[in-house]
């Protein structure tokens, strides 16, 4: 008997899950869909567009009660899990690193749960690297929202009336968020740096044409899956005096640092900000983590003397259509490892399978 895939509509999201394309991919496996009614309108897809892919429009309790494998960006709230069907499999990024009792959860209610966030940060597992797809919409994100809050110029203008000279933006995370944020900055006529504690990022960066900040003695670990790792005290006080130096210059300043599992490092002291020129910008990805920022707030905008601050971890929302199509074609290709000639195959020995299977 075929395998049965249901499309769940986001929760405060204009993304969604699996888009047409992807969807005429599974039925060609000779998979089922079912779509959540609505579920791609936000970002661009008309449920029309997937029943001519071949899926079938239904609603969410038919998913609950006909759905073998459900499929979602997040997972619902906890009071709609607590409804579903035991042994139901779901494939969402339930983040089991920062939610300390998502497994816990899931067991006692019986659901088998594969984590996109846990896929191995390999090259064999790039093409379904969800966390990649979606820092990089965030870090051009987040140079654009940089921009729109700006009270002034990114590029050097020369006009009748005077010159003005460029902005000064500063990278805090050279990651893949941090490198896009680089090219995007730069595209728009800004003078860039940018600080990794990772050597490995120089010459990114420098490919780039940005330069890169260096602080001697960082603790590297090529192991760390790309993430940055902890530091020691030493080489902290070190950092948070050469960041206050240069953020202090700077007309926008971008945070992306976080270490996998722990609260993301407090880069950027209330001191610093303070010190900073009246109407510049701080853009902290790190926000859901604890903000690389002290005086960050999750999913808001403030000012703190003269200084714009925005705390937002998920911008690839702010772009619905294109990062669906990302995030559809990393689960696409995810899925794949679990779909045989139609049927559901878990094979566990695949490290990929196995690193996300979290709950079983």
């Amino acid at each position: 008997m075929s395998v049965t895939f249901g499309v769940l509509a986001e929760h405060n999201d204009k993304r969604v899950a699996l888009v047409p394309k992807n969807v005429e991919k599974l039925v060609g496996m000779g998979a089922t869909v079912l779509v959540e009614h609505s579920a791609g309108q936000n970002a661009g897809f008309a449920d029309e567009m997937y029943q001519q892919a071949g899926a079938t429009g239904a609603t969410q309790e038919d998913l609950l009660t006909k759905a073998d494998i459900l499929l979602s960006i997040y997972p619902p709230e906890r009071e709609r899990l607590a409804k579903f069907p035991a042994g139901k499999i779901l494939v969402s990024q339930f983040r089991p690193y920062f939610d300390e009792d998502v497994v816990s959860y899931l067991q006692q209610h019986q659901l088998q749960a594969f984590s996109l966030d846990m896929i191995p940060r390999s090259t064999l597992a790039q093409r379904m690297d969800v966390l990649s797809s979606m820092a990089s919409i965030a870090g051009y994100q987040a140079v654009l929202a940089a921009a729109r809050l700006l009270p002034r110029f990114f590029p050097m203008m020369i006009t009748a009336a005077g010159s003005i000279k460029p902005a000064k933006v500063l990278i805090i995370g050279a990651g893949v968020a941090g490198l896009q944020a680089i090219a995007t900055a730069k595209r728009l006529g800004a003078i860039v740096e940018a600080f990794d504690v990772r050597a490995a990022a120089r010459e990114e960066v420098q490919s780039l044409g940005a330069r890169f900040v260096e602080v001697e003695g960082a603790k590297d670990d090529a192991t760390a899956g790309g993430y940055a790792v902890e530091q020691t005290e030493e080489f902290k006080k070190k950092q948070a005096a050469l960041i206050q130096e240069h953020a202090r210059q700077a007309d926008v300043v971008i945070t992306t640092a976080q270490v996998r599992g722990r609260k993301a490092p407090i880069l950027v002291e209330a001191d610093t900000v303070g010190q900073m020129r009246p109407g510049s910008v701080i853009v902290d990805l790190a926000a859901s983590t604890g903000g690389n920022c002290a005086l960050t707030q999750d999913e808001k905008t403030i000012v703190h003397e003269g200084v714009t601050i925005l705390g937002h971890s998920d911008l690839a929302k702010e772009m619905p259509q294109n990062a669906s199509e990302l995030f559809s074609n990393n689960l696409f290709n995810f899925l794949e490892l679990l779909v045989k000639e139609g049927e559901l195959f878990i094979d566990e020995s695949n490290e990929i399978v196995s690193s996300t299977l979290i709950t079983k």
